[in-house]
């Protein structure tokens, strides 16, 4: 099975509409799969993305691949 790579953009608007069902009462299990991910993907995320907003992500996502090249020269 291939795996899926999402955009910085949409983990956080999944991560958002998780949170909603999250607040209604769901557990991560249950919020993990409606917005159809792996409860692992949810915490990694979480941790990753949680508090940022699109374009602060956005940004993260340039920084890190800046870092990346200016380590290989």
């Amino acid at each position: 099975m291939a795996r899926k790579r999402h955009g910085a953009e949409e983990i956080i608007g999944k991560l958002r509409e998780a949170e909603v069902l999250l607040a209604k009462g769901r557990s991560v299990a249950d919020a993990a799969k409606a917005i159809g991910v792996t409860e692992q993907s949810c915490y990694r995320w979480r941790r990753e993305y949680g508090g940022l907003k699109t374009d602060q992500a956005r940004r993260l996502k340039e920084l890190e691949r800046e870092n990346a090249r200016l380590r290989v020269t």
